[in-house]
């Protein structure tokens, strides 16, 4: 999937931002192909769709280090393994120049310079067999990967709403397609503002959600069920407890996403998946450093870095809870120990495992919290999804009434190494580690770090990037 066609799209953003001159003498002539080129036909633009997922494949954007970094930094994962870069980020230790960091950003923003040459060019295109619905579908897959992008970063580098109702810096919204080197050389932009930031993706997924069908072949391709499943996870995020409930009652009604019986789904593109980052044997992650590395033993071909942290272990019931029984695997980690890994992402050879971003179990989960929250009963009662889920997992239901923290508990252990519980943290002004944990002061909601900083290459780049605190 990852032709020379796409490495165009995908450094013209990184360009723009970090003045990386050297990524673009990478590109022979081959590749040399203006952007706008590629959307004048209709397979053009197919080519140029699948493009943007091939970059969102990368391990540095939707998956991969993303969801392993949440892991450790959080009270899920223990990070044992040898890269200093993690190991940093998991003590809160960090520097501005973190090489990690800076793939995080610059490839997160890959995705964005790629979609926005789709966004701005598909409705130029005069072939007459690009149908008006077709143009309209890969412009809404374009925007929702786009929203996605800027989600994720958003995430990673600002505090979350709760720290500044949403005023503190964010990172610089770029909309525009640039097409040649020369459009790029003095370009500098200063960072906006969360809210700002999460204007424009709540703008990309509602016109998603207008222009997409219902689901596309699977869910492997965005389609309006997921972007609205997103932007129900961004409303819950702003603490819009009606518009979550709202939005997430509506996936859930969406007959293409049905609840599955068992823990079976994972890499099966599946009714229970939404949305979900395909790979496969021969298209599939970096190895030594993919998500499947991280998350599994040595001897099942992992690296044996980030095993079920003791108190992500204390909180399943492990003789009856089939969340644990049929989601774990023993084995050696990286430091030579005998440890207890999630089974979710078993190819640790091929690193072939889907990573399942946006799961119709998370639209129970939002239901209930935004009902509880919001003194509301939209679909069901907040106890009834929960008592849904518990089910599914062999436990007795809950009676009386559900608490807040009851609710948290259940989606920590449903979606433990899927990269969510970092923000749920944080967005309930909470610290990422536990008591008796490690860097308990530094892990504080509004600590410095517990956000990443603007990499330091980037900020030589563009002196209008101002760093984060701490750094």
């Amino acid at each position: 999937m990852k032709k020379n066609i796409y490495k165009y799209l995908s450094i013209l953003l990184a360009y723009i931002l970090f003045g990386c001159e050297e990524r673009l003498e990478e590109i022979g002539p081959e590749d040399d192909i203006p952007s706008s080129t590629i959307y004048d036909t209709e397979l053009g633009a197919q080519a140029g769709i699948i493009g943007i997922y091939s970059t969102a494949q990368d391990k540095d954007t939707f998956g991969g280090t993303t969801i392993a970094t949440d892991a450790f930094m959080t009270d899920d994962a223990d990070f044992v393994g040898s890269f200093t870069t993690f190991a940093d980020i998991e003590d809160y230790v960090t520097l501005s120049d973190n090489g990690s960091i800076d793939d995080i950003w610059r490839d997160l923003y890959q995705v964005i310079g790629a979609a926005n040459v789709a966004i701005n060019n598909i409705p130029n295109s005069t072939d007459p067999s690009f149908s008006q619905d077709e143009k309209n579908q890969f412009i809404g897959e374009a925007k929702f990967l786009r929203a996605m992008a800027y989600f994720w970063l958003a995430n990673w580098f600002s505090q979350p709403f709760q720290f500044d109702n949403g005023n503190n810096e964010c990172v610089p919204i770029i909309v525009d397609a640039f097409e040649e080197p020369s459009q790029l050389s003095n370009f500098r932009i200063e960072r906006n503002t969360l809210n700002e930031v999460h204007e424009l993706i709540e703008s990309d997924l509602l016109d998603a959600i207008s222009m997409l069908p219902q689901r596309i072949n699977n869910a492997g391709r965005a389609s309006q069920g997921a972007a609205m499943a997103l932007l129900a996870r961004l409303k819950l995020y702003r603490e819009d407890w009606s518009e979550a409930a709202s939005l997430s009652n509506q996936v859930i009604e969406d007959t293409n996403f049905i609840l599955a019986l068992n823990y079976d789904f994972y890499d099966q593109l599946s009714s229970e998946d939404v949305f979900t980052i395909v790979n496969t044997t021969d298209d599939g992650q970096d190895a030594n450093i993919a998500l499947s590395d991280f998350f599994n033993p040595t001897q099942t071909g992992g690296r044996g870095d980030a095993p079920f942290s003791d108190n992500l272990l204390e909180t399943y019931d492990q003789g009856s809870d089939n969340r644990f029984i049929d989601l774990n695997q023993s084995g050696t980690d990286a430091s030579g120990d005998s440890s207890i890994f999630t089974s979710k992402f078993p190819d640790g050879q091929n690193e072939s495992d889907n990573f399942p971003i946006i799961r119709i179990t998370e639209m129970y989960l939002i239901r209930a919290e935004a009902n509880l929250r919001g003194l509301s009963s939209v679909g069901a009662e907040p106890i009834a999804d929960i008592n849904l889920l518990r089910q599914r997992a062999g436990l007795d239901p809950l009676t009386g009434t559900i608490s807040l923290d009851q609710i948290l508990l259940e989606k920590r252990k449903e979606l433990a190494f899927e990269g969510h519980r970092r923000m749920d943290l944080l967005r309930n002004r909470m610290g990422l580690r536990r008591p008796g944990m490690l860097n308990i002061e530094e892990s504080a909601f509004g600590a410095d770090k517990t956000i990443l900083p603007i990499p330091q290459r980037e900020r030589d780049q563009n002196s209008l990037l101002n760093q984060n605190p701490g750094y």
